[in-house]
């Protein structure tokens, strides 16, 4: 065979290798008998418990729909990771999820910081993340192609918290918040919100991320005659930050966004002492009966773990779980990444009364917040 044949031939045939390797890609997860879907969260640590719920979310939701046949006949599988609300092992997993797991898609990624240093594993492989635990705005603008949220944006859950308050003449709010990319989106959040009634906070301290270190930042608030304190922080953070604030004297309303978890909050501090905090929240009260799907959660959780504790982030996880049935349905009897992504936003779904939509030049399927507070007995109230 002559030299430029055969450069030719090898040419083709590497060609041809690279397509047909990334056509397999296109496809790993998903065999003639089961679809692969991988989780990147916080399973230990000071942060375990919202990972730990809302696996047990999804998981309860597989389990049903696998005993019905799963989706066009294949059973749903979930690899789980635990990245301990850390950045770095959350890309690390999110590529052994991808390369080394070969899951179809990914789903119910925890964590403002870790999801965005997830970003470029997404655009490398084409593999979509289903439903973050993040309302950030940078990981909504720009808007990627390989992601999908479920939820509210802190802006969303931040300009409800303020509309709240000024209603009731609240005006002197303070922010405590987190220092990485949570706690900076919910203070812009609070900032613009403010702005909007011609106010700015009487005062902002943060805490860094998986710290109780709150000293600091009870000394800078305390002295602030807030009238409120926007909590943009997780639960023992705010247990810790509530506490010492009320020894020094200190009385605001507290009020903190859906990330911290209203019911881990309650456990941490106690009912009596969580008496009166308000919450936004993301998703519909999962002790209710008047939402179907939240009526169904609670049952398909019954069946799946009979000791297994009914919660907000146990609700998300199933519902991110619903999402990613509807959405695989929706794609046909043989997908393709590609076409689970186009499914998820040909048409908005109806999750039996939690409505998610991904319009045009968006990857935020819902603005759905309300704001709830704990009563007598840790009871909250919606």
């Amino acid at each position: 065979m002559h030299r430029p044949v055969l450069a030719a031939f090898r040419t083709l045939a590497f060609t041809s290798a690279l397509v047909l390797s990334a056509a397999a890609g296109a496809n790993d997860g998903v065999s003639a008998t089961s679809i692969r879907l991988g989780m990147s969260s916080p399973l230990s640590g000071p942060t375990g418990a919202y990972g730990r719920a809302m696996k047990e979310g999804i998981e309860a939701c597989f389990a049903r729909v696998n005993a019905s046949g799963g989706v066009a006949g294949r059973q749903l599988e979930l690899v789980a990771l635990d990245d301990g609300y850390e950045t770095e092992p959350a890309v690390a997993n999110a590529r052994r999820l991808v390369e080394q797991e070969k899951v179809f898609a990914l789903m119910g990624f925890y964590g403002s910081s870790p999801t965005a240093a997830v970003l470029p594993v997404l655009d490398a492989s084409g593999v979509p993340l289903i439903g973050t635990i993040s309302g950030s705005e940078a990981l909504r603008k720009p808007v990627n192609r390989h992601m999908f949220h479920l939820r509210a944006s802190y802006g969303d859950e931040t300009a409800a918290i303020i509309k709240n308050l000024t209603t009731v003449g609240i005006q002197r709010v303070a922010v405590l918040y987190q220092d990485d990319g949570f706690g900076q989106a919910g203070l812009k959040g609070v900032v613009d919100a403010l702005a909007t009634h011609q106010l700015a906070p009487v005062a902002a301290a943060s805490v860094p991320r998986n710290s109780v270190e709150v000293g600091p930042a009870v000394a800078t608030i305390s002295k602030s005659n807030a009238q409120a304190v926007v909590l943009v922080t997780l639960y023992r953070p705010t247990a810790e930050f509530i506490k010492q604030m009320r020894a020094a004297g200190a009385a605001p309303f507290f009020v903190a966004l859906s990330p911290v978890g209203t019911d881990q909050l309650i456990t941490e501090m106690g009912p009596a002492n969580t008496r009166g905090i308000q919450v936004s929240q993301v998703i519909p009260y999962p002790w209710g009966d008047k939402v179907e799907v939240v009526r169904e959660y609670k049952k398909a959780l019954g069946a799946y773990n009979k000791n297994a504790t009914v919660s907000y982030y146990g609700l998300e996880g199933y519902l991110n779980a619903r999402l990613v049935v509807a959405a695989l349905e929706r794609a046909g009897a043989n997908p393709t990444r590609e076409r689970l992504m186009v499914a998820l936003r040909s048409a908005p779904f109806n999750l039996d009364g939690y409505r998610v939509n991904f319009a045009p030049g968006s990857n935020s399927g819902s603005n759905y917040v309300e704001i709830s507070v704990v009563g007598s007995n840790g009871r909250i109230l919606n």
